[in-house]
């Protein structure tokens, strides 16, 4: 495994940790910021 791959599934393991503890409307929120900035799963590599 390559830093760059280490370092990604650190960020990812916080960002859940981050998002199972959010409230609907955090949730909510979140959604439309990346929605609205473009971050949509279809351009994940």
């Amino acid at each position: 495994m390559s830093i760059d791959d280490y370092r990604r599934e650190e960020l990812i393991r916080e960002i859940e940790y981050r998002v199972e503890r959010m409230t609907l409307r955090q949730l909510e929120a979140l959604q439309y910021e990346l929605e609205t900035k473009d971050y949509s799963a279809d351009d994940a590599e």
